[in-house]
């Protein structure tokens, strides 16, 4: 690669280039074996943005070993699709808060000498009436383009983010993406190894429903939530995955275990913890029993909206969607009644770098995710 602005996908041009430099922020712990991540190789430099219904997220990265190490990384809550399902398009006061977001993800491309980036946008922008508008503005205004995902893309980046964290010992696993606007299922056979970098991903199948913790909050009410309107939340979420189940379940769920990534699931883990802050260290490829699960989800929907906020593992930017999303997450548990829940802190950012990293032959090539 030359270096150059102009050939970096989704950078403007005239994004000047920064000499490289290291950060703790979004470090990996060297001692996760589990993580993929070792000593700084060099080399190109990759950015992955994921703009989500709820979420900006960054990630930058450089190939380590088999995986890569992370140099800088972001995230920020910016509900971009706050409003959609009911007005059909993205408000001002939303947009606001994702270009706000979207420019601090480019200074910190810039300034960490970024060589090759993707950046996708996923529900929000695939629904709204003003999703194209938006993507202008921010092209215009950023020098960023973003590419809508369609959801088939979605489920394969977030199986090759997660698969590193499948039991090697299983015979596959559910693995579960609760989006903002969206959720994803997908049925994972035994990963394989490629010719380096983390295993390939063996997708046998795949569910997107348009429902995710923001969408249900606004349709059943986030801030106080009821045994009846989160029953019927779970309702309402098995029937748009009683196709995938029906093609899925039939074999029980012998060996095989859940695998889940999203805000739900990690704060889910927190407050088993007892984090009293956040510790990514801790969450990612830690394991919850059923039972464990049930005693959680039972102690937030006994928690008032104050109490929740009060949690330091949620707060207030999430304390009105997560019994939304512990209702998509119970929906998928009573589908698939697995007795082990392995719970993952990243997926499409990872997907995106893995994706980009093998395609670069950074890890001596090998072929992506193949969905049969």
């Amino acid at each position: 690669m030359s270096g150059e602005a102009g050939d970096i996908p989704g950078l403007d041009p005239a994004i000047n280039r920064a000499p490289l430099s290291r950060s703790r922020w979004g470090r990996r712990s060297p001692e996760r074996s589990d993580a993929g991540f070792g000593s700084d190789r060099g080399g190109a430099t990759y950015a992955a943005l994921d703009l989500g219904t709820n979420n900006c997220r960054l990630l930058v990265a450089r190939p380590s070993g088999d995986g890569f190490r992370v140099v800088d990384a972001f995230s920020r809550i910016v509900r971009l699709g706050e409003g959609v399902s009911s007005s059909g398009r993205l408000s001002e006061a939303a947009i606001a808060r994702a270009i706000a977001a979207l420019a601090i993800c480019r200074n910190k491309m810039k300034n960490k000498g970024v060589t090759r980036a993707r950046l996708i946008a996923t529900e929000a922008c695939r629904t709204a009436q003003n999703g194209v508008q938006f993507l202008s503005r921010v092209a215009e205004e950023l020098g960023l383009t973003l590419e809508v995902i369609d959801r088939e893309t979605e489920a394969c980046l977030a199986a090759t983010g997660c698969t590193p964290l499948l039991d090697p010992q299983a015979d596959g696993a559910i693995l579960f993406d609760i989006g903002g606007g969206s959720s994803e299922l997908v049925r994972l056979a035994r990963s394989q190894k490629g010719r380096g970098g983390p295993p390939l991903p063996q997708i046998r199948g795949w569910i997107s429903v348009p429902h995710g913790v923001v969408t249900l909050a606004e349709r059943y009410g986030g801030i106080t939530v009821t045994r009846e309107s989160y029953e019927a939340m779970v309702g309402e979420v098995t029937t748009l995955i009683a196709p995938f189940v029906r093609e899925h379940g039939r074999d029980g769920t012998a060996g095989i275990h859940m695998l889940g990534t999203s805000g739900t699931v990690t704060t889910i883990a927190g407050v088993h913890l007892n984090l009293k802050r956040y510790d990514r260290n801790r969450v990612d490829g830690c394991w919850m029993s059923d039972q464990q699960i049930n005693s959680v989800i039972e102690r937030l929907l006994g928690m008032s909206y104050d109490d929740r906020v009060a949690s330091p593992c949620i707060g207030a930017e999430r304390a009105d969607l997560v019994l939304a999303g512990c209702a998509i997450l119970e929906a998928i548990r009573r589908a698939f009644p697995c007795p082990r829940l392995r719970v993952a802190d990243r997926g499409l950012r990872e997907g995106m770098l893995v994706q980009m990293m093998r395609e670069d032959g950074a890890w001596n090539g090998g072929n992506q995710a193949a969905i049969s």
